[in-house]
């Protein structure tokens, strides 16, 4: 079932993703070589509890970590980790959810690690994962389709030699982490369902170097690409208004 949110739901909404982003921003100026992934996990604990507010990871699903911190090849929920350390070279997805009196924010960015600038091919990479959310943020408007979000996102990707994941989607987003639709990152343009005013979506691509292909690991959380290439994963949640999408996680 899907929810459509009031005004007075987004505003909640929003707040809640207040609180992620400046999770996000403060984490950011620990991103280096060294730091372990569960540092990183302590320190956004403790930041979000300090709002009076929950992480929305723990106890979901059995999870226990407030971050999902997934490094390289892993594409989504990597398990922070005290002995897994940042080096030099390596991409960060960090995924983050908060719960503020009832509703969700969720926010997800992919950092690279290290003094300067990255390699051309990191950053051409990150540059074009980056660019196709906002490529499926400009296609939810008023009246149009759930899959030409799905689209926009794939033709981005795959038109610089990327693959999205297929796998794992976005979702709709509220009084619930996981609500109604799912959103996935590729699809036909002009079908699905119609876009109406209220609809929140948490937007995620999830775009690999190499295939598309994934699997989880022993751990039951982490997943990885099957050819061990490089994955990058971008997330903002967003609100569609009369006046058109509104990113709330910024």
């Amino acid at each position: 079932m899907i929810f459509l949110k009031s005004a007075q739901e987004i505003d909640r909404l929003r707040r809640a993703n207040a609180i992620v982003v400046e999770v996000m921003q403060r984490l950011r100026e620990h991103l280096k070589p060294g730091v372990t992934t569960h540092d990183l996990n302590r320190m956004a604990e403790e930041w979000i509890r300090a709002h009076h507010a929950v992480p929305s990871f723990v106890g979901y699903q059995g999870y226990q970590h407030a971050l999902c911190t997934s490094i390289n090849e892993e594409v989504v929920h990597g398990i922070p980790n005290p002995q897994r350390s940042l080096a030099a070279g390596d991409i960060i997805s960090i995924d983050c959810g908060v719960c503020l009196e009832g509703f969700h924010g969720d926010h997800a960015w992919t950092f690279y690690i290290g003094d300067g600038e990255p390699p051309q091919a990191i950053q051409d990479f990150l540059r074009v994962s980056e660019e196709s959310l906002y490529r499926g943020i400009a296609a939810m408007h008023v009246g149009s389709r759930l899959f030409d979000i799905s689209a926009a996102v794939q033709q981005h990707v795959e038109a610089h030699g990327y693959s999205v994941v297929r796998d794992f989607v976005g979702h709709g987003i509220g009084r619930a982490l996981h609500e109604d639709p799912q959103v996935p990152n590729f699809g036909k343009a002009g079908t699905g369902m119609r876009l109406t005013p209220g609809l929140v979506l948490a937007l995620e691509p999830m775009v690999n170097m190499g295939g598309p292909e994934v699997k989880v690991l022993e751990d039951g959380w982490t997943v990885v690409t099957l050819d061990r290439s490089r994955s990058a994963h971008f997330e903002h949640s967003v609100a569609l208004t009369q006046q058109g999408p509104v990113i709330l996680s910024q």
